[in-house]
């Protein structure tokens, strides 16, 4: 199957935020993952690595830090998020290459990440891709369920009213194509390195390109 006929039913195109619509080389999560630990600290009482250890754990059991800290602890999502996301955004620059391609797909374009909205938002304006988004959805849209959570996919693609069968997903997580790989859509595993497993259909090492060549090749 060519990369043409792979994508010629796709009517709208799901992307991932954070190390997918920019490199992982731009030091944003870092910062993200800093002020998560920050937060336990201060919250739970408990030293930097302890905090550390706690994030990594709920990253592999829940899903996200967020899952991990209201499932064991009854945590508030909104204080949490507002205070991991208040970031240094300049570590992004704009890419206007990666907007071209994005703006010659053909359909819906939506952004569905585990961060809010409102952050979302800013990586966008920083990445000069601002005002090319049908609807960006943030992990509360999803009440706070996570991907790679089922719930949190069924729950943000009822509310966006997308067909999986005529969508596709595109993400740096692996783990988080596994569910829209079960509902029909095409998934793209976004990174340097194509990760295993028969839930990923495509591997974008650089996405730009890799969105070229769909448009090139007729879809």
């Amino acid at each position: 199957m060519s990369l043409a006929s792979a994508f010629d039913h796709v009517t709208t195109w799901v992307f991932d935020l954070d190390e997918t619509l920019y490199p992982p080389t731009f030091p944003l999560f870092p910062q993200i993952e800093a002020r998560m630990a920050q937060w336990i600290v201060a919250e739970l009482g408990v030293d930097l690595a302890q905090a550390d250890a706690l994030r990594r754990r709920w990253w592999h059991d829940h899903g996200t830090t967020l899952a991990g800290l209201m499932r064991e602890h009854g945590a508030d999502p909104a204080p949490f998020l507002a205070h991991v996301h208040d970031i240094d955004f300049s570590v992004l620059r704009p890419d206007p290459d990666l907007r071209a391609a994005l703006a010659a797909l053909p359909g819906r374009r939506v952004i569905y990440t585990n961060g809010t909205a409102p952050y979302a938002e800013k990586v966008l304006a920083a990445r000069g891709l601002s005002g090319m988004w049908d609807a960006v959805h943030g992990i509360e849209h999803a009440d706070h369920h996570p991907k790679p959570d089922r719930t949190a996919f069924e729950t943000v693609f009822a509310r966006d009213r997308l067909d999986p069968m005529r969508s596709a997903m595109f993400e740096d997580s692996a783990r988080n194509l596994s569910v829209p790989h079960d509902l029909g859509l095409v998934t793209v595993h976004v990174g340097p390195e194509r990760a295993p497993g028969a839930h990923i259909h495509h591997h974008a090492p650089d996405l730009t390109a890799f969105l070229r060549a769909i448009v090139a090749t007729g879809t």
